[in-house]
């Protein structure tokens, strides 16, 4: 099929048109997009694969069929036709909007913390002298931020956003070793198979991320949620950032206070030494 036809329709269009041609795992899959596409968006081919009742192979099978290339090109036009229909009817400025999401998400990600995989995630980073974060794009820069974090307080550890370069550090990793996967869908491939090579090699693994059913979390050993469910038309979104930059923050803060006056000093010689470079 033409993809250009169909990046042309709306999805819920489209369904209907080869709805005839659906097998009865098919209308299983499009019954409950119909009545759930504004939950879909937000979902991971394992979780609609779940709630559909329908295996994960079959559901991708379903998307082609329709003339997608996958399950995320799908979720794009998906994005668009919902956008598009709250656009007429929401009233609400963008100003107002933004700060309601980031308000609910960090409450969100606050309601959903597990605490003792906090504590755990803690203790691990603090008894290990080979951490390591993996991420990538927007995750990168979260990671970026964390490894500023622990640096500040005494606390080495080494940021890798180029997923050749997550491959050849993946590979020199031991036990002792500690990998902080941050990646918001928890599906994204370089991250996944950088993982799974961490985990071969006996690292510890602690995943930030999104869905606590996704390719990603089948390899940690610990699992810290965000609450914000980004659609494809938002990837990288501040929202989501701050929701992961939380989860950052309660960890270093963690950290800190296992060795408060250690990491005290430090941040005052860092402070120290930063001041003589202003004017």
């Amino acid at each position: 099929m033409d993809t250009r036809k169909v990046s042309a329709q709306k999805p819920s269009i489209l369904m209907e048109q080869h709805k005839h041609n659906f097998t009865k795992s098919d209308h299983k899959i499009h019954e409950y997009i119909a009545k759930n596409s504004d939950k879909v968006l937000y979902y991971s081919l394992t979780e609609l694969s779940e709630a559909s009742g329908v295996a994960e192979a079959t559901v991708l099978r379903f998307f082609r069929k329709l003339g997608f290339k996958g399950y995320q090109d799908f979720k794009v036009l998906l994005a668009q036709e919902i956008s598009e229909d709250e656009n007429q009817t929401n009233d609400e400025t963008y100003v107002d909007r933004i700060r309601t999401n980031m308000v609910h998400a960090i409450e969100d990600t606050y309601n959903m913390l597990d605490l003792q995989a906090l504590e755990d995630s803690i203790e691990a980073i603090y008894h290990s002298q080979d951490v390591v974060i993996f991420g990538i794009g927007s995750s990168g820069i979260a990671g970026l931020d964390m490894q500023n974090r622990l640096m500040r307080i005494g606390k080495h550890a080494d940021i890798v956003t180029d997923p050749h370069f997550q491959v050849m550090r993946a590979s020199s990793l031991t036990e002792n070793s500690v990998v902080i996967a941050i990646s918001l869908t928890g599906s994204t491939k370089d991250i996944v198979d950088t993982v799974k090579i961490a985990k071969e090699k006996k690292a510890t693994i602690l995943a930030l991320t999104n869905y606590i059913k996704s390719p990603l979390t089948k390899y940690a050993d610990f699992i810290l949620l965000t609450s914000v469910k980004e659609s494809p038309l938002d990837s990288g979104s501040l929202v989501a950032k701050i929701t992961q930059l939380y989860l950052i923050d309660l960890i270093c803060t963690g950290i800190t206070m296992k060795n408060y006056e250690a990491a005290e000093k430090v941040k005052m010689e860092i402070s120290e030494n930063i001041g003589n470079k202003l004017y």
